[in-house]
């Protein structure tokens, strides 16, 4: 199989898109049970603590994934700088990794703070074009 010749911050649209998976991933790790998979929101209602942070983290991830590709894809066809977008797609995809690891554990303000830095990347994406 070859691999598409994507820009950088095409391949952190992947990554940003499996982000969520991860979060749920975590969130089930050690707990989710096949008889689980009947019933999975079921399941995620009776979560408390980390778990329902991580499933909190991984809805947040959702949400946040349009507005990325959008800005990426904008910012592609509006002839940004390729070195400045890829490094601002990785710069949101770092922090959004930071993000979801501050959320499970609990970090409220950071993790906020963090939320706030990774969108302020987003915009910088959208209008980083020429």
């Amino acid at each position: 199989m070859r691999l598409p010749a994507l820009t950088l911050a095409y391949w952190c649209v992947l990554v940003a898109a499996l982000l969520p998976y991860l979060a749920a991933y975590i969130a089930k790790i050690g707990s989710f049970r096949l008889r689980d998979n009947q019933a999975p929101r079921d399941w995620m209602g009776r979560q408390a603590g980390w778990r329902a942070r991580a499933l909190a983290a991984q809805n947040n991830s959702f949400e946040g994934l349009p507005f990325f590709i959008g800005a990426v894809v904008i910012a592609h066809q509006l002839g940004a700088a390729q070195a400045r977008l890829d490094m601002l797609a990785a710069a949101y995809v770092l922090l959004r990794i930071v993000y979801i690891a501050l959320y499970i554990r609990g970090f409220g303000t950071a993790r906020s703070t963090v939320w706030a830095l990774a969108f302020a990347a987003n915009i910088a994406i959208l209008f980083a074009g020429r």
